[in-house]
């Protein structure tokens, strides 16, 4: 029988939500369509006649000869990871009550206020049979009243929560380190205290640990605050584009690259075993404390173990509303992905596992391109720009919107709305606003700030 419509996501992405802010930015997106495939058809000639220029320069045209061949690669990669979708991607169904593993949830918060009680809320009143279902909620020392609200839930709902409370605040990885150690059962899922799940979430966050391969399992991100401005409508086509396309793809070679700390499942014996190199992760000789999930899946897929994705296993998250603390996400994210992928790099290539590698080695090889390459074209791209900034301007924004399409058409799939439009706008805010961020954490890997724990309002 087919399980009912989860009433998160059926309110959060039905036509009512979909408000006035929504209707400008499609009928915009549409009229922008239309005026850069004029632009673009105009001022061709004129582009033919400044490339022609470009290729003049050896070394401009060396550049013009490595960014055809990074269109090529991108464009069959993407048409690989379509593939793979399309025909070997299936979310693992729920299992049976009685065949469910026993379970320990970790919550590590930090300044969370009251949106920690919504997280354990949804977490007990989850399908989920109580007497498999072990919460743990860590304070890291908080100086709000996140406590407070621990507390309260701990007196409403009793036995069914465990609380830790630390006095000063050891970091994220710390908190969990120390979550980990009291755990029962089979199965150790982590949720970030600012998110909420379905209410068969951990049913099927847990499911695919049937398969004795299995070492992880990423859960599928959505955004909870979406309607609270730009930025979050339009992250949240980016995160779905991030999980069900990439991670799906990702899934169907046996190695998803990153388990989210949102919400995330891993074997308990597995991490067991690697649970003292996970907290003495250095990097540059300095103790990492960001990346924490990325570190994990490295150690998991390292021992051999497969890490695949599930789409029906959603959790809602809060995400920043502003462009400052937006961008200090980013960077936290971009500086933890070149650490973890030099990491990567250390055993994908060996014989780390006996089932076949192929497709995790093609997507490091792919991830690092985009690494390197990419960013040496950037400056193709400001050069172009700074010699011909009406005619090159022009081609760069239809290209940017090019590539949006493929988001929004993700969007379209999965829930039959248009909103996916937030993918174009979004398109143009990162070439323009948020480019930058990876090369400089390709300058600055060796920082650790988490940038964003603030106190909340």
């Amino acid at each position: 029988m087919k399980p009912e419509e989860p009433f998160l996501q059926s309110k959060t992405y039905s036509k009512e939500n979909t408000d006035n802010l929504d209707y400008f930015i499609k009928i915009t997106s549409i009229l922008w369509f239309l005026f850069l495939f004029f632009a673009s058809f105009v001022t061709y000639n004129a582009l033919k006649v400044f490339l022609e220029e470009f290729r003049n320069i050896v070394w401009m045209r060396l550049l013009m000869h490595i960014n055809h061949t990074l269109l090529y690669i991108n464009i069959l990669a993407l048409l690989w990871r379509a593939f793979l979708v399309c025909f070997f991607y299936r979310c693992v169904p729920i299992q049976k009550d009685e065949c469910l593993p026993e379970v320990t949830v970790l919550v590590p918060a930090y300044n969370e206020g009251k949106g920690i009680w919504e997280t354990l809320e949804s977490l007990v009143k989850s399908n989920y049979p109580a007497e498999k279902l072990h919460i743990v909620a860590i304070d890291d020392g908080s100086q709000d009243d996140t406590w407070e609200w621990m507390l309260k839930a701990k007196q409403k709902w009793g036995e069914k929560i465990q609380i830790l409370h630390y006095p000063e605040n050891k970091g994220k990885r710390q908190a969990l380190y120390e979550g980990f150690k009291n755990s029962e059962g089979d199965i150790l899922v982590t949720v970030d205290s600012d998110s909420v799940i379905e209410k068969d979430s951990l049913h099927y966050l847990v499911s695919p640990f049937q398969d004795p391969l299995v070492g992880a399992v990423a859960g599928n991100v959505r955004i909870l605050n979406r309607r609270e401005g730009f930025v979050p409508r339009m992250l949240d086509v980016g995160f779905l584009y991030s999980f069900q396309f990439t991670r799906a793809s990702q899934s169907c070679v046996n190695a998803v690259m990153c388990t989210p700390g949102a919400f995330s499942a891993y074997r308990r014996k597995v991490v067991l075993n690697v649970l003292t190199e996970w907290l003495q992760q250095k990097f540059l000789g300095k103790r990492a404390n960001i990346g924490e999930d990325r570190a994990m899946t490295n150690l998991i897929l390292k021992s051999g173990y497969h890490v695949c994705y599930q789409s029906e296993a959603i959790v809602y998250t809060k995400v920043p509303t502003q462009y400052t603390k937006l961008c200090k996400m980013f960077l936290r994210w971009a500086r933890s992905n070149i650490r973890e992928t030099l990491v990567m790099t250390g055993f994908i290539f060996k014989n780390f596992r006996s089932t076949p590698a192929t497709g995790a080695r093609i997507n490091l090889l792919l991830h690092w391109l985009t690494l390197t390459f990419v960013q040496v074209l950037r400056i193709q791209t400001l050069l172009c720009l700074l010699a011909s900034p009406y005619i090159f301007g022009i081609h760069l924004l239809l290209g940017a919107t090019i590539i949006s399409l493929f988001p929004a058409i993700v969007y379209w799939l999965k829930y039959k709305n248009s909103n996916g439009f937030w993918a174009f706008p979004y398109g143009i805010l990162w070439i323009f606003s948020l480019s930058w961020i990876t090369p400089y954490a390709l300058l600055t890997p060796h920082k650790n700030g988490w940038l964003t724990r603030d106190l909340h309002a």
